[in-house]
């Protein structure tokens, strides 16, 4: 990583871990806790969408795999008793099996048949929801418990949110951490030989195949680690709302993790964290319009695309390209 990238990363870091708490407290707006910690957490589900896209496939399903991954936490928060943070991983790796299940004979598809087999994941995640015993159906699951504290060798890492007076800063916090970690991850899958080697695919799947790439366990692979990040968002959604219902994740949040992709940028690892923040804050500040705000937001999702069709992270290449 050269330098001037560094000092990227660590300037962002002051920003989210440093100068974001500062100004919230010296605003007073703890609210904004909330919204950021929202912002974090979708484009942790974003981020998985953005890899299926790396492969050249179109997923509007990943809403599904955030319902998957906030019912296996709270089933096994509330009927199992397991601690909040022993089900993060479980949620996570729950979501990669199911989509293992399902993305072996649809990832065989051509794209376009696959975009339109995740369109109705997130539709039949919550009929079965509303039909299993195990998820109380329509009642959701309640009273979910706030996450409790986390040891490792008798030192306390993170203390029970229920013994903290106003969890709002501690959830920023988790959630703002999951977020970095996330986008570690990815930025290192995309420069690692997998990464390469997942570029092929979205270039010329025959050609990869010819030279013998495993393009399908390619396919399954990069899916599975998508709605892996997926059910970690979820199960981060529960932790704070501290309760799930089958509507608590609809088709109309898989279309918006693909949005945030979209509008970030999909030729850059952190489009999908930068289309998050702007299409969340875009849609509060155009609540003013009222019944005109679905229309705006359209019109102007529709204008961005048409005039940065590579995302609003292209306008810094276009500004390096004019220098």
């Amino acid at each position: 990583m050269t330098p001037s990238r560094l000092l990227g990363v660590g300037a962002f870091l002051l920003g989210v871990f440093v100068l974001v708490p500062l100004l919230i407290v010296l605003t007073g707006r703890w609210d904004f806790y909330y919204t950021l910690t929202s912002v974090a957490l979708l484009s942790v589900g974003a981020a998985g969408v953005w890899l299926t896209f790396y492969i050249g496939r179109i997923n509007i399903g990943q809403g599904a795999y955030a319902l998957v991954g906030g019912y296996v936490s709270a089933i096994l928060v509330t009927q199992a008793g397991f601690s909040f943070w022993a089900t993060l991983p479980m949620a996570g790796l729950f979501s990669a099996a199911v989509s293992v299940a399902i993305g072996l004979p649809i990832l065989r598809l051509r794209g376009v048949y696959f975009a339109m087999v995740t369109l109705v994941l997130t539709e039949v995640a919550r009929l079965t929801a509303l039909a299993l015993p195990v998820t109380n159906g329509a009642k959701g699951i309640t009273s979910i418990p706030l996450p409790g504290e986390l040891s490792i060798f008798g030192l306390t890492v993170i203390p029970d949110f229920a013994s903290l007076g106003n969890p709002k800063l501690a959830f920023y916090l988790m959630a703002a951490v999951l977020m970095v970690l996330t986008y570690l991850v990815l930025w290192r899958i995309v420069n690692s030989r997998l990464g390469h080697l997942c570029r092929s695919l979205q270039q010329n799947e025959e050609l990869s195949a010819s030279i013998g790439v495993n393009t399908a366990m390619l396919r399954v692979l990069a899916y599975a680690i998508s709605s892996f990040f997926g059910g970690l968002a979820g199960a981060m959604f529960v932790a704070i709302s501290q309760s799930i219902y089958p509507s608590s994740f609809v088709v109309t949040d898989s279309v918006n993790f693909m949005l945030y992709c979209f509008l970030g940028g999909l030729g850059y690892v952190f489009g999908p964290m930068l289309g998050t923040l702007l299409l969340y804050f875009g849609w509060d500040l155009l609540s003013v319009a009222r019944e005109y705000q679905l229309l705006i937001y359209s019109g102007a999702m529709i204008a961005l695309m048409l005039v940065l069709p590579n995302g609003v992270l292209s306008l810094l290449e276009k500004k390096g390209g004019g220098k």
